[in-house]
């Protein structure tokens, strides 16, 4: 009876050792598989990154760059590159990178836009050996001047970035004057302003926009769902509404100077052509959007004012107390200033919610020991849906910047 029993247990103990075995066997062959299942779509996925950053890093250095790459050896695998234009006007472009290894494969599509000058909440080439940013002026988002950043009394600088292409000045020494910087800073950055940004939009106004031609002077003002114009300050006025009167946002007035104001519903960019007294925006009163992003963050009303001279807030009563601007400024010769700012009584703030690019800076007031004296100070915040979004057709850095990346 010993003997069968012991003979049943040894059988037994075979048989689950049998089956153990076949399946320790089976999982093992499994890990295997899917290890090399796993570590062939991983190189097929990295060659496909890899011919992603490459087309980008060509499309940087040359913006011309469509060809793309066909069946380029890379890492045991091989890489193909397609480049497609998905918009001409506007040259947004689409990478579509494949990464081949074996027989597995993997695509990468990266979608590239021009870089905007829009982009920064304060550019200037020359800031003006005079004009100094004083203990009152805060700048909230992306700054760079190709300039000295000039320092009285602790200015704010809120990042996320503030960059320089020479160095910080001081009024009178560091410890009363050096600026509260917050994000990054780094001097020696040199990025030049187009010499002719503004052309360009003529061509978009005449597509698909509105231009204003054989007018000196064009008075423009936003009234939410409408654009009403005329051509002297007692003319008659004429009323369109904003969808119809110019589809792309483009509303250029050529060889002529814009006085402007009003309320904004929608996305447009407000240029002037010319040279001497011509190619200059006056900002006759605020100048909003009906929905403030601030308030409403899904607002997609966003305003470019675009000189190719300058652009100037006026010397009138309305402007004699605060004056509010919604709009990325671009004064691509001259820059952006208030009129008679050393003579103009103590004016209250310039509220800014966009950002200003100009090639030389204007003063807008003057301060002594006591504070502002004359003019304004300055209160700018950056629109942070400039780092993503432009006014339509605003002139652009000359680079590229990926808006998506799809794995």
């Amino acid at each position: 009876m010993f003997g069968k029993a012991a003979l049943l247990l040894i059988l037994g103990f075979s048989l689950i050792f049998v089956i153990f075995g076949q399946n320790f066997g089976s999982v093992t062959t499994r890990a295997v598989d899917n290890f090399t299942e796993y570590y062939t779509e991983s190189n097929a996925h990295n060659i496909a990154v890899s011919g992603a950053n490459m087309a980008a890093n060509q499309i940087f250095f040359d913006p011309t760059w469509t060809t793309g790459y066909d069946d380029v050896p890379y890492s045991e695998g091989t890489i193909n590159v397609s480049v497609e234009v998905l918009d001409v006007y506007k040259n947004i472009r689409k990478v579509t990178s494949t990464g081949t290894y074996g027989s597995t494969t993997n695509t990468v599509s990266v979608i590239l836009s021009p870089s905007k000058f829009s982009k920064f909440a304060y550019y200037s080439i020359s800031e003006g050996s005079s004009i100094w940013w004083y203990g009152t002026d805060t700048v909230w988002g992306p700054f760079h001047t190709q300039d000295y950043l000039r320092c009285a009394q602790h200015p704010v600088f809120k990042g996320p970035r503030t960059t320089t292409k020479k160095t910080l000045k001081y009024y009178s020494s560091k410890s009363a004057d050096k600026p509260y910087i917050s994000g990054d800073f780094q001097s020696g950055v040199n990025l030049p302003l187009p010499t002719d940004g503004i052309t360009p939009l003529k061509g978009a106004a005449e597509e698909d926009g509105y231009k204003f031609t054989g007018h000196d002077t064009v008075y423009i003002t936003f009234a939410t769902d409408s654009i009403k114009y005329k051509y002297t300050y007692n003319g008659a006025v004429t009323t369109a509404y904003s969808s119809t009167f110019a589809p792309n946002g483009v509303i250029f007035a050529e060889n002529a100077v814009v006085r402007l104001k009003g309320t904004v519903h929608g996305q447009y960019s407000v240029v002037a052509s010319g040279s001497g007294g011509k190619g200059t925006i006056w900002l006759d009163d605020n100048i909003v959007y009906s929905s403030d992003p601030r308030v409403n963050p899904s607002s997609s009303d966003l305003l470019g004012i675009l000189a190719k001279n300058n652009v100037w807030i006026t010397k009138n009563t309305l402007n004699n107390d605060d004056i509010n601007i919604h709009a990325s400024i671009y004064c691509e010769t001259g820059g952006f200033g208030a009129q008679d700012y050393d003579t103009r009584p103590v004016s209250g703030d310039i509220n800014l919610l966009g950002g200003i690019i100009q090639n030389t800076r204007k003063a807008v007031g003057t301060f002594g020991g006591s504070g502002i004296e004359h003019g304004f100070s300055k209160r700018y915040r950056y629109d942070e849906r400039l780092l993503v979004a432009s006014p339509p057709f605003f002139p652009g850095t000359g680079a590229f910047e990926i808006v998506s990346w799809l794995e």
